[in-house]
Parts: structure tokens; sequence; C-alpha cells
């Protein structure tokens, strides 16, 4: 079991900061005997600091506002008119809670359209570096975790069109961590993974109709990616590892094919 069974309310609370202090020293014992649900906490906080580094602060818009205020609006009128003896009028706390479920609601809806259209025009370089984001904020870096080559490379095998390269480089300095399936452009594509040093690279490798195309380099919000394609095969490597390194990496990459 990933966590224990009931007990995601308290953990996001928890990271939210939302816990009174019987609650959150409830947790942190709890924590201190579950391995499971310490890395879920860990997990869920860098999945915030990538958000606050990554995602610009959203401010509600005028009709968002004037939406929630309606909404608040005709809520307090019909408990006004249930007419029932004894009712007593709605403390702060349950209209703020009411307004706060109010526009979760109304901006979660906008924002996941904006997201889905921002998602369908992003640039290839921003899809793939949010996938790589993901992949190390959400502890889903793998999903065949192997250094054996002979284990990653079949792994895919019926779960792919085609038959990704796992180049074995071990000796030359960048460990085979494993494998996983991403999706790129609404496809499936192959992701096998390297460290170096603490660095993480995520090789994406998908077909391509260009048998060679000149090798990029990119940088992006700390992050560099070099990518290109070669025998058929595009390559886009990114990690945090020094743009030198990276490259240095792919050219190896690509002729241990």
């Amino acid at each position: 079991m990933a966590q224990c069974e009931g007990f995601d309310i308290q953990l996001s609370a928890y990271v939210d900061g939302e816990l009174e202090e019987l609650g959150v020293a409830g947790v942190e014992a709890h924590l201190k005997e579950c391995p499971a649900c310490a890395r879920r906490v860990e997990g869920e906080r860098r999945l915030r600091a990538a958000f606050r580094k990554h995602l610009a602060p959203v401010r509600a818009s005028e009709e968002l506002r004037a939406d929630v205020r309606e909404a608040i609006a005709a809520a307090g009128r019909q408990a006004a008119a249930s007419g029932k003896p004894g009712a007593r009028p709605w403390r702060a706390a349950q209209w703020l809670a009411l307004a706060a479920t109010i526009a979760v609601a109304v901006l979660g809806g906008r924002q996941w359209a904006l997201w889905s259209l921002a998602r369908r025009t992003a640039p290839l370089e921003a899809e793939l570096l949010t996938a790589h984001v993901r992949s190390l904020q959400l502890s889903h870096l793998t999903d065949v975790p192997s250094s054996d080559h002979h284990t990653v490379k079949p792994w895919f095998a019926g779960k792919l069109d085609y038959s990704p390269p796992v180049p074995e480089l071990d000796s030359l300095g960048f460990r085979l961590i494993g494998g996983r399936l991403d999706y790129v452009r609404d496809r499936p594509t192959a992701v096998i993974v390297y460290g170096r040093r603490q660095h993480i690279i995520n090789l994406f490798l998908w077909p391509s109709g260009d048998s060679t195309a000149a090798t990029k380099v990119e940088t992006d919000r700390g992050y560099n990616s070099v990518h290109g394609a070669g025998g058929g095969i595009a390559y886009w490597a990114i990690s945090d590892l020094d743009v030198t390194e990276l490259r240095q990496f792919v050219d190896l990459a690509m002729k241990s094919r």
C-alpha cells in the first residue's frame, strides 16, 4: 500500500499547515514509524516547491470574484428562506468555507480549461521540461528500475510501436537507473533514465523521419536540454547537469546505441 489507508486528508492538511498542534504531533509521530507516508509528504513538499518555482501566481478575475459573491449571496438567501425554527445565522467560518469551496470549483474548472489549451499549444520543449520536473517531484522516475540494459530494453516490448535504444554508459560515468513510459504529444514515449553523481538525466526517445538532425542546446529555468536526431531516432536529454557534461552524455549515448 502506497500510504496508510484513510490517512490522505491528515497528510495533505499537515503539508498545507492546516492541522492544530495536537494533530501535527500525531502526524509527525506517525511519519517517524511509516516510511511510505514520509515519502508521500516529502513528494508533496517537492511538488509544491516546483509549482512555486515554475508556475506564475494566479489572481482571480473580477468576473470570478463576482461569481463567488453571487453564489454566497444565493446560499445565504436559501438558508434564510428555509424557515426552520431556531435556525441560527451562519458563522463566519461557515461562510468562509463555502466561499473557498465555490472558488475552488469555479477557478478549478477554468484553470483546467486553460491548462488543457496550453498543453495542446505548448512548445515541445516546454512539454518535455514539464515531464522531466514531474518525474522528479512525483516519485515516478522509473517504471522499470534497473541498472541492467538487458532488463530495461525488453521491458518496452509490446508497450510501444518502436524499440528504443538503451545505451550502456556505466563505464563512461553515466549509470543506468531504469526506464519508464511518458506521454509526449499524447502518444506513449520511451524515457531512459541515467544518473551522473547526484544529477538525474531523462533521455526521451521516439521515431523520427529525420535520419540526422543537428544537435541543439537550450537552457530554461535552471535545466539544460540537448536534442537532435540520428538513425531515425529523435532524442531529447534534460537535466540540471552542466551543459558540457550533458552534451558529452548525448554524444556517448548516440554512439553507443
